[in-house]
């Protein structure tokens, strides 16, 4: 979906109803821009931490992402 937001002169935006309704953001809060190559993203705080949970979901699956797995790395590195 998108839809048009008005910028004031001085920088402030107002998020359509319905839509701050969507994103739980009925009495208030903060959202989260992001800037990216395709243009900017807006993200609540409750998506932000599902996106750092996926992205480190890759990691704790990747193979030899054990403590045991790193330190048996470091060591063999340190040639101990």
């Amino acid at each position: 979906m998108t839809i048009q937001v008005n910028i004031t002169p001085n920088g402030r935006m107002s998020l359509p109803a319905d839509i701050r309704k969507r994103l739980g953001l009925t009495g208030g809060g903060a959202v989260y821009l992001d800037e990216t190559d395709d243009g900017v993203v807006l993200r609540t705080m409750p998506q932000l931490v599902a996106q750092a949970q996926a992205l480190a979901r890759q990691y704790r699956d990747a193979p030899g992402a054990s403590i045991d797995s790193f330190l048996a790395e470091r060591a063999a590195e340190s040639g101990e």
